[in-house]
């Protein structure tokens, strides 16, 4: 694919920002635009690469005065001159069009030494890369090491409550009313002084059973260990999957910006909350069916 110039190419919509954008707003949609198109995130889409490539000239050229002020130039140029170009009727923007290439071809073969808009912009550019953009690496160089950490993370074992429930058991009769001297209430006083409690679920059929799920490991063993509960009638705990489980991050955006949805992402969430505790409310119930 032949490489664009840069004339073509609006470099403040290719980063979302405003032309009158700071030094640091351009900078911050870099990153952000950057992030998403990372060749190290998609080392097969060619497009990615592109993409990429031309977000670290944008960097380049505005975050330099002297290659952001001509480029302004030529953008501001190319607006007005389109602008002119379509209110003018057919014939007239032919006879424009006819009259731009002869003198093109006639600039192209002249010692001329006056520079056009669009040369003075290609001597900035020509500038740029002999002298180097020591931003330019910056960024690059700190974008691929946050990569590498969030790649890092992302193979890195970690602790899903959901995977490691703890079944707790005690004597209590069928129809006994206070359930063995256990409810949900005096059960969680037990178990919060190991950490924090994620789910605590009654057997809604079965006496003397129910489910908890601590946020850590630590937490987990320790209540595994250490927790008897009434000394009238103990509680046995132990793994509902026999021994402890451990899963693998998943990729996370690595965006850190807040969105305007967060009401709606508040709301999703508790509803997923709800469906699980329910989810594990009919485990329950279908492992007691099994034990009877």
């Amino acid at each position: 694919m032949a490489k664009k110039n840069i004339e073509d190419i609006d470099l403040y919509e290719l980063l979302e920002i405003q032309i009158t954008a700071t030094e640091s707003e351009i900078k911050k949609a870099y990153r952000r635009k950057a992030l998403q198109c990372h060749p190290d995130k998609h080392p097969d889409n060619p497009k990615a690469a592109e993409t990429f490539h031309e977000l670290s000239r944008a960097l380049e050229i505005l975050t330099d005065s002297a290659a952001r002020a001509a480029y302004d130039k030529v953008l501001k140029a190319k607006a007005a001159a389109k602008l002119r170009h379509q209110e003018l009727d057919s014939k007239r923007r032919k006879l424009k069009e006819d009259l731009e290439r002869r003198e093109r071809e006639g600039l192209s073969g002249s010692s001329n030494i006056g520079l056009t808009d669009e040369q003075k912009l290609a001597t900035e550019i020509q500038r740029l890369q002999k002298e180097g953009s020591r931003l330019l690496q910056e960024e690059q160089q700190r974008m691929k090491e946050e990569i590498q950490r969030t790649m890092r993370n992302i193979s890195e074992p970690v602790w899903d409550s959901s995977l490691n429930r703890i079944k707790i058991s005690w004597k209590a009769e069928k129809n006994d009313p206070t359930n063995g001297g256990y409810d949900e209430a005096n059960l969680r006083r037990f178990l919060k002084k190991y950490g924090n409690i994620t789910a605590l679920i009654m057997s809604p059929k079965k006496k003397g059973s129910a489910l908890v799920e601590f946020s850590n490991k630590e937490a987990s063993e320790m209540a595994l260990e250490l927790e008897k509960g009434l000394p009238d009638n103990p509680l046995t705990l132990k793994w509902l999957n026999d021994r402890p489980i451990l899963s693998t991050k998943k990729a996370t955006n690595v965006s850190s910006l807040v969105t305007d949805r967060d009401y709606e992402s508040m709301v999703l969430t508790k509803m997923r909350q709800a469906a699980e505790r329910q989810r594990i409310i009919e485990e329950m119930m279908k492992e007691d069916q099994q034990g009877d």
